[in-house]
């Protein structure tokens, strides 16, 4: 790996992003990825921004069906972040989930909002996808977040200098 891309990549280890997993169906069947590229875009219209790999299966079936669920995870979900992470088709095996405004909800995030892809753009080797949000809903656990290549969450600072 070239410095440059080095270097990017132990930058983009200090920045703490949540950590979410990005849904959507294929016929009766539920697919989705993990996701650590995710922000809020705009108010008006509400509109989030999701990066997902341009060969990833995922990617392919968004853009089929103008449709995406995003979970953000809540702080005790990190092995469903690792699950959803790997490759295959296998994710969803086993994993308790829910149909929700059409879209597969995994149950416990500590947020869920379910899009319609309102554009596609090039990025790199990632495309950035826009979704306009048709619902949202919050959940009371603290979300969970990755830094410095591991899994935590946010706390208040007087809740950590307890």
């Amino acid at each position: 790996m070239p410095a440059l891309a080095e270097d990017f990549r132990d930058v983009m280890a200090g920045v703490c992003t949540p950590v979410s997993v990005v849904t959507t169906m294929d016929g009766a069947r539920p697919h989705g990825t993990t996701v650590s590229a995710f922000s809020s875009l705009s108010m008006r219209p509400p509109m989030v921004l999701v990066a997902l790999d341009r060969n990833s299966e995922l990617l392919a079936l968004v853009r089929r069906s103008g449709r995406f669920g995003l979970n953000v995870l809540a702080c005790g979900q990190s092995g469903l972040a690792k699950r959803f992470a790997g490759k295959g088709n296998a994710k969803f095996d086993g994993v308790e989930w829910a149909p929700a405004n059409g879209l597969p909800r995994l149950p416990g995030v500590t947020a869920w909002l379910a899009c319609s892809v309102a554009e596609v753009v090039e990025g790199g080797d990632h495309l950035v996808v826009l979704g306009e949000v048709e619902a949202a809903q919050r959940g009371l656990a603290p979300p969970l977040t990755y830094h410095a290549r591991t899994f935590g969450t946010h706390s208040r600072r007087e809740e950590i200098a307890g």
